[in-house]
């Protein structure tokens, strides 16, 4: 059973206003998400749980320049995209 990708409007404004900024990276976006979709735990992803004020949250890469923050609710297996943007911008 694939997990379910739960996008809240905060989310999809802010990548609305990633995309509009980083135009090439749209496909390896999507493509990113369907692997997600499929399997979070995809090599390519590079998933991995964060450390101290953000440690309840998880991230995945979608370039090796841009993340996506993700909270990985796996009991569920829901995913719910937090923040978009560079190494520096999501940590």
């Amino acid at each position: 059973m694939p997990y379910k990708i739960i996008q809240t409007d905060t989310y999809f404004k802010k990548l609305k206003k990633f995309i509009k900024k980083h135009p090439d990276v749209l496909h390896r976006y999507e493509k990113a998400i369907e692997i997600l979709e499929i399997d979070p735990h995809h090599p390519s992803l590079r998933l991995h749980k964060f450390q101290g004020k953000l440690q309840e949250y998880y991230s995945v890469s979608i370039t090796m320049h841009y993340r996506v923050v993700i909270d990985f609710i796996i009991i569920d297996k829901e995913i719910i995209p937090i923040d978009i943007g560079t190494h520096d911008e999501v940590y």
